[in-house]
């Protein structure tokens, strides 16, 4: 992948705003990108117009959200890229609002495919998908053929938005692909609670003094990615050929217990402590056991492996937030 691919090219992201989408946006411009950032702002989704206050006069912001079929209609026209990020993430919320969940996660994702295929076919997409769709591992490390099982209705919804995007790739040629994300972390992430992912939060507490709560007996397995290196797996997977018509894991060869994750947390910052607490029932019910990903086809395909260590991404994490966690946690 080279600059080249995005020096001047004019690309959409849908969840712009929020935490994967505003990294990368900040990525897309340095690299010379015409940037139009699609998102909500529903406040508990996680979108921040705090997130691109460094590129705000690089980028066009639309606020708009994905189930208006109109607005994307409008905004994939003339479109070289598409990341499509914006989704309903909590898992929790999937369970007790599963509507909504359905409308964001599969219906707006078939109807961004099909303004694409009236609109704009040539245009490129990247999904962002998830790797709770596997629901809980039959084996380890969980490789693109281990079986699908959801656990949650995220999950389903999320396995329909990205079954969507590979049929339009393969029966209209709409070039697209998918990334199946594990814990993803990293400056600007959700930490008013633990709607994006459980790590925000365990960030907000450690730097407000606040006790971790590490669920169930804290010996859950583990993988990360920072965020940066997230986004090198959506730009090399919108830069080649090879990405269409397939699905991709991310993941680490760093794997780490959620008690020794919370122990490492609180050493970086210098203080603060942690509780292993028993699971809520809503939470129990989903949990999935271990999870830690093979993610040798990205690296045999497209050249990607993560770069950056989670010592280091948890000291840059912590750094950000110490410095510009008001701006997140307000009103929480």
């Amino acid at each position: 992948m080279t600059a080249s691919s995005f020096s001047g090219a004019n690309v959409l992201v849908t969840g712009g705003l929020g935490f994967i989408g505003s990294n990368l946006a900040h990525r897309l411009v340095a690299l010379g990108a015409e940037m139009t950032l699609m998102d909500s702002l529903i406040p508990e989704y996680g979108g921040l117009e705090y997130n691109v206050r460094e590129i705000r006069d690089r980028v066009t912001v639309v606020i708009a959200d994905v189930r208006n079929a109109d607005a994307v209609e409008k905004l994939v026209q003339g479109k070289d890229f598409l990341f499509n990020l914006a989704g309903q993430t909590s898992h929790v919320d999937s369970m007790t609002d599963p509507k909504t969940d359905l409308e964001i996660n599969a219906a707006a994702q078939l109807s961004i495919l099909e303004a694409c295929r009236r609109h704009n076919p040539h245009v490129k997409l990247v999904f962002a998908s998830t790797r709770q769709l596997y629901g809980r591992p039959q084996y380890l490390p969980v490789d693109e053929k281990h079986p699908i099982q959801p656990v949650d209705v995220n999950g389903i919804n999320k396995l329909a938005g990205e079954w969507y995007h590979l049929l339009y790739n393969n029966v209209y040629g709409i070039r697209a692909c998918a990334l199946r994300l594990t814990n993803t972390y990293g400056p600007r992430m959700r930490v008013k609670d633990a709607r994006q992912t459980f790590l925000g939060i365990w960030i907000r507490n450690v730097i407000q003094g606040r006790p971790i709560l590490v669920f169930g007996d804290g010996g859950q397995l583990r993988d990360f990615n920072y965020v940066d290196d997230a986004v090198g797996a959506l730009l090399a997977a919108a830069a080649d050929p090879k990405s269409e018509g397939q699905v991709f894991n991310l993941g680490s060869s760093e794997v780490i217990s959620l008690k020794a994750l919370a122990e490492k947390l609180v050493g970086l910052h210098g203080e603060g402590t942690y509780q292993v607490v028993p699971f809520p029932p809503e939470r129990k019910a989903i949990d999935i056991g271990d999870y830690y990903s093979d993610f040798a086809k990205i690296r045999t395909a497209l050249g990607w492996t993560p770069k950056i260590g989670l010592d280091e991404g948890l000291r840059r994490t912590l750094g950000y937030f110490a410095t510009h966690g008001s701006h997140y946690w307000a009103g929480a």
